[in-house]
């Protein structure tokens, strides 16, 4: 007997049948593009060395590492895009650093040079960023896109407790997360909140607790959802090598989703579900798989527990 995945159907919104019903079937894909910015965290404005958990370098393609203008990292990354996976449609993606971090016309200036590189064939602009480098400046300029694009704003929310973002120097607390939600409460704006599971501190019934958090803010529309990685270069990697401390391991994570995903309001799209660190920055954990694999085991086993997004919601 066949199974929903067999038919293309997830026991979860995911983001690849909502780009798809959203744009008619076209194969959409994301750009990564790096605007050089830096952080108020790494810069001196609120601290130095950056999340304790960071290595920029980590998750930024060498692409867009080297190449050495916002138009060759677009082109290069659409002419990739549409040879190796067919693309039609995309979408700009500011994602290293935090890319509000500059006054809004250098923003502007920033943001126009990668849209115009392909009018025809750009969707949307994705920028990353920190609840604290938001104000009502840079809202209005990014939801003065949104008459020609779909636009999403991501913020870290990494965890929903002060303690730990203490503890991982985040320089940011929940409060601000909550003051940048509140400037986006009725905007146009689709918002993305990025979490971060695995903290040794935080025990399986505090993460869990992350769910009734997000539901209680109906601007958030799209989630990430990431294991911690132990990267070279981060203070969290000096930590381990010293002292070694558990990180989830494959199965470990899932089994945790299995239980998270089902407390998630179900109009909710989820981007991802897991983060990928580069192999040669990587120090734990190493699943032993690639995405692909990673994706099609966590698929299959929230659909052989029956673990439905929202499921167990609870509208309060």
């Amino acid at each position: 007997m066949g199974t929903l995945l067999d038919i293309g159907q997830k026991p979860y919104n995911h983001y690849g049948a909502y780009l798809r019903a959203k744009y008619d079937g076209k194969r959409v894909f994301k750009i990564i593009v790096d605007g050089n910015f830096t952080c108020p965290n790494r810069d001196g404005s609120k601290g130095y060395g950056g999340c304790a958990y960071c290595n920029v370098d980590s998750f930024t393609p060498d692409s867009a590492r080297k190449l050495p203008t916002i138009r060759e990292q677009v082109e290069e990354g659409i002419q990739r895009a549409v040879n190796g996976y067919g693309a039609e449609k995309f979408v700009i993606y500011f994602q290293p650093n935090t890319n509000t971090y500059a006054p809004a016309h250098y923003l502007k200036a920033m943001y126009d040079e990668a849209l115009n590189v392909a009018p025809e064939h750009v969707v949307g602009l994705s920028v990353g960023t920190r609840p604290d480098c938001i104000d009502f400046e840079k809202v209005a300029l990014l939801e003065s896109y949104t008459d020609r694009y779909d636009v999403d704003l991501e913020m870290g929310m990494e965890s929903i407790y002060n303690d730990t973002l203490n503890r991982i120097n985040r320089g940011c607390s929940h409060e601000e997360l909550e003051t940048a939600l509140g400037l986006v409460q009725n905007s146009p704006l689709d918002i993305c909140v990025h979490t971060i599971f695995g903290f040794p501190w935080e025990t399986r019934e505090m993460m869990l607790r992350y769910a009734d958090e997000i539901n209680r803010f109906p601007q958030i529309k799209f989630v990430k959802l990431h294991h911690l990685h132990i990267v070279e270069g981060s203070i969290m990697g000096v930590q381990y090598k010293r002292q070694p401390f558990h990180v989830f391991s494959l199965e470990e994570y899932t089994d945790f989703l299995c239980e998270f995903i089902p407390l998630l309001r179900p109009d909710i799209v989820i981007q991802r579900l897991f983060g990928l660190a580069d192999q040669e920055l990587l120090i734990a954990p190493n699943w032993g798989k690639g995405k692909s694999a990673i994706q099609t085991y966590i698929d299959k086993e929230l659909e052989r527990r029956g673990a439905f997004q929202g499921s167990k919601f609870i509208a309060r």
